[in-house]
């Protein structure tokens, strides 16, 4: 395995924030590990161009300096849906610069860490979806789940459609970002009864996640 897709049951469960604890986990077993972001947007102009703030917490967290181009090959700059953004910018989403990137990463890491836009079931553009670029990639899946109100029925949703394409899924992640959420160990227990895939970790609510933090939550004996 070079590398590992993580897609998310929404926009903001936390998909970035795994992905840095996964990097983490897996730098501390000592493997050089980058990560990737293929599509972004709410994107901030810099004098380089457009820069994705989580894009750019990926390049940092990598365990060599590689280009930003190659982490984030489509940066939009409205914080709308990519196929959107890209309709807007006049640009079309296609498969051939992401998978030269991912080629050109994984060629000098053992892990590349791909994280999605939104959740799974996203389009690009017409005909591509969030899911091809799993498939392009050969990676499989890991499913954040954003551990708040609703999370059952976006998680096996989203864990439906991910074995429904033909992916494997190789785990999920409970994720935290509502302090509040009612019943929270009988949501984890029911998660863990009706998705077909191990159990990754769970992180609790935290303030100021650091990926050292998170890499010891994490459980990733079966990858």
């Amino acid at each position: 395995m070079s590398g590992v897709f993580i897609t998310g049951t929404d926009t903001d469960c936390g998909k970035t924030t795994i992905s840095l604890g996964l990097m983490a986990a897996w730098q501390a077993r000592g493997l050089r590990v980058l990560g990737m972001k293929p599509v972004a947007t709410g994107c901030d102009p810099s004098p380089a161009g457009l820069r994705n703030r989580d894009a750019l917490r990926l390049q940092a967290q990598g365990s060599s300096d590689a280009p930003y181009p190659l982490i984030n090959p489509y940066a939009f700059a409205p914080p709308i849906a990519p196929q959107l953004a890209a309709d807007r910018a006049g640009v079309a989403i296609a498969p051939g610069p992401i998978a030269d990137a991912y080629r050109a990463l994984a060629a000098t890491a053992d892990r590349v860490v791909v994280e999605g836009v939104g959740g799974w079931r996203v389009p690009l553009g017409p005909g591509l979806w969030l899911g091809d670029l799993a498939r392009l990639l050969e990676l499989p899946v890991i499913l954040v789940v954003g551990l708040k109100l609703g999370c059952l029925n976006h998680a096996l949703l989203s864990a439906e459609s991910i074995r429904a394409q033909g992916h494997r899924l190789a785990g999920w992640i409970g994720n935290g970002i509502d302090p509040g959420l009612s019943a929270r160990d009988e949501n984890i227990a029911t998660l863990a009864a009706l998705i077909e895939a191990p159990c990754l970790g769970i992180v609790p609510w935290l303030h100021q996640p650091a990926a050292a933090t998170l890499a010891g939550m994490l459980r990733l004996e079966s990858l």
